[in-house]
């Protein structure tokens, strides 16, 4: 069964059958041919308590399970949508920007806390990601929204990327990420997150980029 087809920058068709199953977000839906059900899914194939933590600080997205046998064709708001393929590895992404993902891959939700401690945290208040992101592991394909469309940045150890937290959609591999300032405090005031604040990551994987400073 073929995989994702970009129907055009902001449309995605993704076929559903056995053994191909797939959790979308509730609302992209926009067209389908065949026999596919849609039923609401509080957990979207993550652990229970990892979600009620989630939904108590406000941050759970509603997700829908997609079963039964035809095409779909998704879509959220003209965002641009970007397909990433996981071969084993995991992707740390934001819950507002998965359009869509395989029912294969394992879904998590990390603290923020838990990748860089309180700094974890700060950078999670400043950027507005709060105080989860979501992951994904195992072999499949996800498809990501951005304002824009997204660019993939290489990270090597010899070369880190800073990026604008505003523009940070999701990274993969080995990567450690802290909020680091570009300026004085002295100079942050009056400022609003912008380029005062950069995400700093560091070790070996892949961040995508999106083109613009605005959040979903």
């Amino acid at each position: 069964m073929p995989g994702y087809t970009s129907i055009n920058s902001k449309m995605l068709q993704v076929p559903i059958g056995p053994g191909q199953e797939v959790y979308s977000r509730r609302g992209a839906m926009l067209a389908y041919t065949g026999h596919v059900n849609f039923a609401p899914t509080a957990t979207a194939g993550q652990g229970i308590g990892r979600t009620l933590g989630r939904a108590v600080a406000g941050e759970r997205t509603e997700m829908m399970h997609v079963t039964g046998q035809g095409s779909v064709m998704f879509g959220k708001g003209g965002l641009h949508v970007e397909v990433v393929h996981l071969a084993g590895d995991t992707l740390y992404v934001e819950a507002d920007r998965l359009l869509v993902h395989d029912a294969t891959l394992q879904v998590g939700t990390m603290f923020m806390g838990e990748q860089g401690g309180i700094g974890g945290v700060v950078r999670g208040a400043v950027s507005g990601q709060g105080l989860f992101t979501t992951t994904l592991t195992g072999q499949g394909a996800c498809a990501l929204l951005s304002h824009g469309g997204v660019m993939e940045m290489p990270i090597s150890p010899q070369r880190p990327v800073h990026v604008d937290p505003q523009a940070y959609v999701a990274h993969r591999g080995q990567v450690q990420n802290k909020l680091t300032t570009a300026m004085g405090l002295r100079d942050l005031v009056g400022r609003g997150s912008g380029e005062g604040f950069q995400l700093e990551l560091s070790g070996s994987g892949v961040v995508y980029v999106q083109a613009s400073e605005r959040k979903i």
